[in-house]
């Protein structure tokens, strides 16, 4: 690798500044890939435009998937330690202001009783909420700690690509003077404005600007009033109040209860509103619902809603991540999660390509897998916000343009009249197919991937059993997420599953019967260069299956193997012992390494 941040002679008296990696943008993205590649030993440089990290809360909802590639990174402590835990983001409210009248609540985030059951079986880690920023400083706080490097008012400029690399154009905002940051590769983490994405010329889908938006982040305490329904969430729907007629907003919960962030919507077609102190005040004062309530405006900011994915996330040595190649409102909380997820996936293709334990073929793979995954959460996202139609259909908010008349409807349904009798129910319907948006474990769990990085094992996929979107459904079929069951070690402690393999290297998992694929993957890994790791489940062995758990989501015999990736899918999968496990893991390796 070359060494670290080191000037050269440059061509016509250029500084350059090497690398193996750059990461343009610090974002969830951005300071994901760092970590991960730092973590993986990569020579890694991060630039940003600007001087700081997250200044405002932003993204926050922590799916268990993103614990899960934190947990594999070493910082999921860390991580939950800073966030609010999920029984306080369960009780999704309906209401007319915060101190005002309960339309209806949904339990969400999995913290309903028979689906925190689901939640809780599915992964050893617990979804959370933990605000960008945060989130930011864990991750690229601990990259800088493994060697990655950053510099803060660098602005990318432009890139040029050839045979052995990529020249990056910069500018010091500091100083004011340009330079070239020299990598063998790029990764393109710069948000929904990604002046990368655009130079590559991506090919990108939907449009941008479907929606206006104001995020207004304030300080107030609001125990009184929420602290008996804790929730991430509270949905306010005020009649006359701006937006169509309906005036619908969301208090968020940033800290609990003192801090919060609400989001309020304005016509797109028109300009965007003025944000003063005054207006701001103004709309918090409306959704909040108690004027006796001390207010401090932190910021406010207008954005738009956008529905776009790239259909490739890369071209030639750059590779675009998060925002960069899909944006969509945050609905469904899928946000930073799929941008963190996008560098978990990326990071251990280009540390084995850097080190030469894999062909550039195998990067290839990152946008066969990721791209289909941008293009579900982005379609997901923007019909979770028409899906919010329904509730205003109950209400009888859609059949009127006149508010006196919304409130007369909404009124209605406390009526004891076979209408209003069908009204509540309407409204509970359609509140509870929200379900969609605040509990879609599936969307956040089974990301299947199909690429030159899974090796098919002939058999079809399996069918849902329960509505895929809702739920989890472990599989241990090439391209799925090896599935969570805990285990117990030989001190009688327990892990999951999980944790016995990803930290940057492939892992064979197999049984008694199965010590051929052990010493497999010895010889194997000596002959391609790579450190791979096994581990043998069953009784009298280093992790034992006491459960049972296991043996139901394996999907192999005692004798059979799979073998894990660094990112924890399944690579390839041998239902029973082999007659030469050599040969198979050595041709299963070499196929997702782009070895052959």
């Amino acid at each position: 690798m070359s060494s670290p941040s080191t000037p050269v002679a440059p061509p016509e008296g250029r500084t350059v500044v090497e690398t193996d990696v750059l990461v343009v943008g610090s974002g969830p993205a951005g300071s994901a890939a760092a970590l991960a590649l730092a973590t993986y030993g990569v020579d890694t440089l991060v630039i940003t435009k600007y001087g700081r990290l997250a200044d405002t809360p932003r993204a926050h909802i922590t799916n268990q998937r993103t614990m899960e590639v934190l947990r594999d990174l070493g910082v999921e402590e860390e991580v939950a330690a800073e966030a609010a835990p999920q029984e306080l983001m369960g009780n999704l409210v309906y209401c007319t202001s915060i101190a005002g009248e309960e339309l209806g609540r949904l339990h969400s985030w999995g913290t309903r009783p028979d689906r925190l059951a689901d939640y809780t079986a599915a992964s050893p880690t617990r979804i959370c909420d933990m605000p960008q920023d945060l989130m930011e400083p864990v991750l690229l706080h601990n990259a800088q700690s493994r060697g990655a490097r950053v510099r803060f008012d660098t602005e990318y400029l432009s890139l040029t690509q050839d045979d052995e690399g990529v020249t990056v154009r910069v500018r010091d905002r500091v100083r004011g003077d340009s330079y070239d940051i020299r990598a063998r590769y790029v990764v393109g983490a710069d948000g929904g404005r990604s002046q990368v994405a655009a130079d590559l010329d991506l090919p990108l889908e939907g449009r941008m600007g479907v929606g206006g938006s104001i995020n207004i982040v304030f300080e107030a305490d609001l125990t009184h009033l929420v602290a008996d329904r804790p929730s991430v969430l509270y949905w306010v729907l005020q009649p006359g109040a701006d937006v169509g007629g309906i005036g619908a907003g969301l208090v968020r919960m940033v800290r609990p209860w003192h801090r919060w962030l609400i989001v309020w919507g304005y016509d797109i077609d028109g300009p965007a509103p003025d944000l003063t102190e005054d207006y701001a005040l103004s709309i918090v004062r409306k959704l909040i619902g108690d004027d006796d309530v001390p207010v401090r405006i932190e910021s406010s900011s207008a954005w738009t809603v956008n529905h776009l994915y790239a259909r490739s996330y890369s071209s030639g040595r750059v590779f675009c991540a998060g925002d960069a190649v899909h944006r969509h409102p945050p609905s469904n909380g899928l946000g930073s999660n799929t941008s963190i997820q996008d560098s978990f996936n990326l990071a251990w293709k280009l540390a084995a390509v850097v080190k030469g334990q894999a062909g550039p073929g195998l990067l290839d793979s990152y946008s066969a897998e990721r791209a289909p995954v941008g293009k579900q959460i982005v379609d997901r996202a923007n019909q979770s916000i028409g899906d919010t139609a329904r509730i205003f259909d109950a209400l009888g908010l859609l059949s009127t343009e006149d508010p006196d008349e919304m409130v007369a409807h909404m009124a209605a349904r406390k009526e004891a009249t076979p209408e209003a009798e069908k009204q509540r129910a309407a409204l509970r319907e359609a509140i509870a197919f929200k379900d969609y948006e605040f509990n879609c474990h599936g969307v956040e769990l089974d990301q299947r991937y199909a690429s030159g990085a899974v090796v098919p094992d002939g058999t079809p996929p399996e069918e849902p059993t329960r509505d895929p979107e809702l739920y989890h459904h472990p599989s241990s079929r090439p391209g799925a997420k090896l599935p969570h069951a805990w285990l117990t070690t030989d001190h009688r402690r327990q892990v999951s599953t999980l944790d016995l393999v990803g930290h940057g290297r492939f892992t064979v998992v197999t049984g008694i019967g199965g010590e051929g694929w052990v010493s497999a993957a010895d010889a194997v890994g000596a002959e391609l260069g790579l450190d791979v790791g096994t581990a043998l489940v069953g009784p009298g062995r280093a992790h034992d299956d006491l459960y049972g758990d296991w043996a139901r989501l394996r999907g192999v015999s005692d004798g059979g193997a799979l073998l894990v990736r660094p990112d924890g899918y399944v690579a390839a999968r041998w239902a029973e012992a082999s007659p030469d496990p050599d040969a198979a893991l050595g041709a299963a390796l070499r196929t997702v390494l782009d070895r052959s």
